[in-house]
């Protein structure tokens, strides 16, 4: 039986954020996921951190990355907070209100807050920010599916905003908490529509961090925001940063960004799996591991076209991979191997027993695959049919892969030729990769995705959240039933009936072989010990506001 990493129960942090959702106004209190308890706090410095990719996009509104997540967390600020024991909290917002349908949210704003430029923020710039996310010359690839059936914004008065949605959306308040539904000056939004993506001082927020400089991966700067005071209330550092400096590095190379940490070149970095032992026999370094919510990594299977039109090749392809074995040697029993698209610290969701709904036996796939009419066999080992032979293409970027997924594809790969099927991975460039992506070119495509809430079902499984839409339905699903249960789980704020729906979801992704789990991520992150304060959200993201470093 494979070894499980402890769970946040479900019920009890839905219920939690249920429980203020559907107040008439939201409280402060609780805290972040923290790290370090060395010494009292001290003011200044510069502090470095080290990802693992880097990105082509800086815009939370337009780019899908986790990794512009992390970077412009420190520009741009939330209406709410979700805190990393999944509490809400106040934030651009001082209180909302909630309809009984769930279709309509008022916030009441803070009157305080400045944004880099010296624009004042009130409610019409929370408009501006909703109407460019949907707006089609956007071309948003996360943040309007994040944002679901938004209808409009009214603004009440200067510092008070009605936000409505044409279906109930109880996901809402998770999703405006995320950097992707952050508030940037509605003076950047015109005067730089066309350089958002580049970053550097095209960033304009409220955050604690001013975006100073990006250089298209290789780093990104940004400077203490000295007139903050509007930390969000669940926060555990209040008010500006400590840090005069903030640099992010990006270090692709898994020996390098681990090299750089080992040798002080760099004060925190996101690390491989295979580094993780090696860091925690380092004294001066301190090891910090989580496993992430949302969905889990996996391989969606194109159920759009070609041979995958077929349930029973799907199957086969689900059968012929020993996905246990796998993870265990290639992760070194770092990692829990992935049963279902969610992860299992996905709040009010995941399914004990979706647990060993899929099986290794390559005999079954077998007989699947000549039931299917691909009986026969070519020189080279691989079925065919009707003279074509099966062949199923997965695109990749080869300068985004991380951790060892690489190899990972590689072994399934092996796995799938010894039943016949030939799995050909394509490295393509940033814009064929995303052009393929829209128009469904693809048989395979993995993908992982952090949210702390099961409403990331909806984004892969809705019918109207295909990829050319912002969405991530990449194994291109249409089915009435499974709509239901989506729009079913959005409306429930009860949170046992909530996970009911999402569940049958879980259940019939991977019954109708749409999709075969891999593994659970988890953000593992060396620091150094002259450095505290890191904090994690709800995403198992690191927060760099409250950082400070023991010597300078």
């Amino acid at each position: 039986m494979e070894r499980h990493m402890p769970r946040r129960p479900a019920a009890t942090t839905a219920a939690t954020a249920t429980a203020l959702l559907v107040s008439l106004t939201a409280c402060g209190g609780g805290g972040e996921q923290g790290e370090g308890k060395s010494g009292e706090p001290v003011r200044g410095g510069t502090f470095t951190y080290a990802a693992a990719v880097g990105t082509s996009c800086l815009d939370p509104h337009t780019s899908p990355g986790d990794i512009t997540a992390v970077v412009q967390r420190n520009v741009f600020d939330s209406l709410v907070q979700l805190d990393g024991d999944g509490k809400l909290h106040p934030w651009l917002a001082k209180s909302w209100t909630v309809s009984k349908d769930a279709r309509t949210y008022t916030f009441e704003l803070r009157d305080d807050v400045t944004f880099h430029d010296g624009t004042p923020f009130d409610a019409a710039a929370v408009k501006a920010n909703l109407e460019h996310i949907k707006a089609p010359a956007t071309k948003s690839l996360y943040a309007s599916a994040l944002l679901g059936p938004y209808s409009g914004s009214k603004v009440l008065g200067k510092h008070r905003i009605e936000i409505a949605f044409s279906e109930p959306n109880i996901p809402f308040l998770q999703a405006a908490s995320t950097p992707y539904l952050g508030i940037a000056s509605p003076a950047s939004l015109t005067k730089f529509k066309d350089q958002l993506c580049a970053g550097g001082t095209y960033s304009v927020g409220t955050g604690p961090f001013r975006s100073v400089r990006y250089v298209k991966n290789d780093r990104a700067e940004f400077a203490r925001n000295d007139d903050y005071a509007w930390s969000p209330a669940g926060a555990k550092h209040q008010g500006p940063p400590l840090l005069d400096k903030l640099v992010v590095r990006f270090l692709p190379e898994d020996s390098v960004r681990s090299g750089a940490l080992t040798s002080g070149q760099v004060d925190a970095a996101a690390l491989p799996v295979t580094s993780a032992r090696t860091v925690q026999r380092d004294s001066s370094l301190r090891l910090t591991k989580r496993q992430a919510p949302g969905a889990s990594y996996s391989l969606y299977l194109n159920t759009d076209r070609g041979p995958l039109r077929d349930e029973r090749v799907r199957r086969a392809f689900q059968q012929s991979v020993d996905v246990s074995a796998l993870v265990k040697s290639i992760y070194r029993g770092e990692y829990e191997r992935a049963w279902s698209p969610l992860g299992p610290t996905t709040p009010a969701a995941y399914d004990d027993a979706i647990e060993g709904a899929v099986s290794h036996d390559p005999a079954a796939a077998a007989k699947l695959l000549d039931e299917a009419g691909w009986s026969k066999k070519d020189a080279q080992g691989y079925r065919v049919k009707d003279g074509e032979r099966l062949s199923l293409h997965w695109p990749f970027i080869g300068a985004l892969v991380r951790d060892q997924r690489d190899v990972l594809g590689e072994a399934v790969q092996a796995e799938l030729k010894k039943n016949g099927i030939d799995l050909v991975r394509d490295p393509v460039e940033t814009g064929a990769y995303f052009e393929r992506y829209g128009k469904g070119d693809y048989d395979v495509w993995d993908n992982a995705w952090v949210r702390a809430d099961p409403a990331i079902l909806a984004g892969f499984y809705l019918s109207t959240n295909l990829p050319s839409a912002g969405g991530q339905n990449v194994s291109r699903t249409r089915d009435k039933q499974v709509d239901a249960w989506l729009r079913a789980g959005a409306a429930e704020s009860r949170p046992a009936e909530r996970e009911k729906s999402y569940a049958k979801v879980e259940r019939w992704a991977v019954d109708h072989a749409t999709v075969l789990p891999l593994y659970v991520p988890v953000t593992t992150v060396g620091v150094s010990r002259k450095a505290d304060g890191l904090t994690f959200d709800a995403n198992a993201w690191p927060q760099f506001a409250g950082v400070w470093k023991t010597t300078r």
